[in-house]
């Protein structure tokens, strides 16, 4: 069989302004929820401040400074060979409150500059229109997206940005990795229901009955922009995002398999029946009783969510657990890991399990269930990374985690997966969101940044550039 993947197959990288633009307070932006964030660590996690305080170190502020390099990182992307950049719009650079009747100039203009260097390349953008992060003015006034007022402001903020670039930018995503709002930690990133909140990030209490409406109301956003688009815009497609944890039973007692399902459709197909289906699954009101939720569902709501069924799917991949019911189940141990311990798989520095055959068997199980365009847009593996005396970054343990990937793609491809597109997290190191680290580094090209706020800002290119622009160059064939 063919091994090499579909013609017309977007290569790339995926990004996120709020880890890696910086210029936080440049050019009229105002501050978003991740610039009250602290640096933090594998052992100790980031902290939330009401207040920027000037003597504190805040590493999203600065990030890798994209706002300022922008060309040069766009050039290597070309370099690499890359048809494709996932990259996000900060909201707060837009709007910096989120409530301005008129947009900030200065913040569109920064975007249309990127748009036409990526033009220049080649390279095709791929939008996330939020990604852990909104105006932080929004969390102080309503809590997130715990209020409906969001989903105006919203749909206000997607109309302009659909209106300005619609003849840059094709692919769009309405949020990142939704359905991580379906949990505690998640609404801390995915839905910012952090008001008033001072203190460790680990601490944020948020009830089931505010992350499913909150959820809703993002449903309900992403529905009508998803019509939006379709209606003024029918050249442009509209995604989704979910963070897809592949979870094994532990054993084969029934209760674990039981345990598995209500914990895979939670996690991973609740908001993808939304937004792809476009209707709650059947599963949904027994879930909601017995957690002690009851969705305020306004007049509309419903028909908006029918009528904004996305284009394509996409979905982050990076680790897989394990779902038991026995006390005896071991845990795993690291940063914004999931349940319990598979003995098959082996692990990174940060506790995250590797398992590609997962990639391949969650591709056939997404696509059975869906049967629409299907993107891998996050995949990486942060590790630490060293600088030898002669400037190079000798990364082969992130060369065989990106060939044993992109091998399972090709096999998921070889099944009947629609698989269209693959975007590497991050293809340039930049802030970790879950630890605020550095040190934490994913990229193909190394930034010269460290944990304590200095560094150069200096790009060097890792053994793994060559070795993606190699897979590029031969469309996933060559894995040697």
């Amino acid at each position: 069989m063919d091994k090499k993947f579909p013609d017309g197959f977007f290569w790339g990288g995926a990004t996120a302004a709020n880890q890696f633009e910086g210029a936080w307070d440049v050019d009229g932006r105002g501050p978003s929820v991740d610039d009250h964030f602290m640096g933090g660590s594998f052992e100790k996690p980031r902290e939330i401040t009401l207040t920027i305080d000037p003597d504190k170190l805040y590493p999203n502020h600065d990030g890798i400074d994209f706002y300022h390099h922008y060309e040069e990182d766009i050039a290597l992307f070309a370099e690499m060979g890359f048809n494709m950049f996932r990259m996000s719009i900060s909201w707060s650079r837009i709007y910096p409150t989120g409530m301005e009747d008129e947009p900030n100039e200065a913040g569109l203009a920064f975007y249309d500059k990127v748009f036409d260097c990526c033009k220049k390349h080649g390279i095709e953008p791929l939008v996330t229109l939020s990604h852990y992060e909104m105006p932080y003015a929004l969390v102080e006034k309503y809590n997130g997206w715990e209020s409906r007022e969001l989903i105006d402001l919203f749909v206000k903020y997607c109309a302009t940005v659909f209106d300005r670039y619609q003849d840059k930018v094709k692919y769009w995503l309405t949020f990142n990795e939704i359905n991580c709002g379906t949990s505690e930690m998640g609404a801390l990133f995915e839905t910012s229901m952090i008001r008033g909140f001072e203190g460790p990030a680990s601490e944020v209490v948020v009830t089931p009955q505010q992350c499913f409406q909150a959820l809703h109301h993002q449903f309900v956003a992403s529905g009508r922009v998803v019509r939006l688009a379709h209606e003024k815009y029918p050249q442009f497609k509209i995604g989704n995002m979910e963070c897809f944890i592949l979870s094994y039973a532990a054993t084969c007692d029934p209760k674990d398999i039981l345990a598995n399902q209500a914990e895979m459709r939670r996690m991973n197909w609740y908001c993808g029946d939304v937004q792809v289906r476009g209707y709650y699954p059947s599963y949904a009101k027994r879930f909601w009783e017995e957690n002690g939720i009851s969705l305020n569902i306004a007049d509309g709501d419903m028909e908006d969510i029918a009528e904004g069924k996305v284009d394509f799917y996409t979905f982050s991949y990076y680790m897989s657990n394990t779902v038991g019911t026995h006390d005896d189940q071991e845990m795993t141990q690291g940063n914004m890991t999931f349940g319990g311990k598979n003995p098959y798989l082996e692990s990174t520095d940060w506790g995250w399990q590797i398992d590609p055959d997962g990639l391949r068997f969650a591709l056939n199980e997404i696509y059975d269930r869906y049967q629409i365009p299907m993107m891998v847009v996050e995949n990486g593996m942060g590790a630490k990374d060293e600088v030898t005396e002669d400037g190079k970054i000798h990364d082969d343990y992130r060369i065989d985690y990106l060939k044993r990937h992109v091998n399972a793609m090709r096999e998921a491809v070889m099944d009947g997966v629609d698989l269209v597109g693959y975007t590497w997290w991050g293809p340039i190191d930049l802030v970790s969101a879950g630890t605020g680290e550095m040190r934490k580094r994913y990229g193909f090209i190394y930034v010269d940044k460290h944990d304590d706020g200095t560094g150069t800002y200096k790009r060097l290119k890792k053994d793994n550039f060559y070795a993606y622009q190699k897979i590029i160059a031969s469309n996933g064939a060559d894995l040697d």
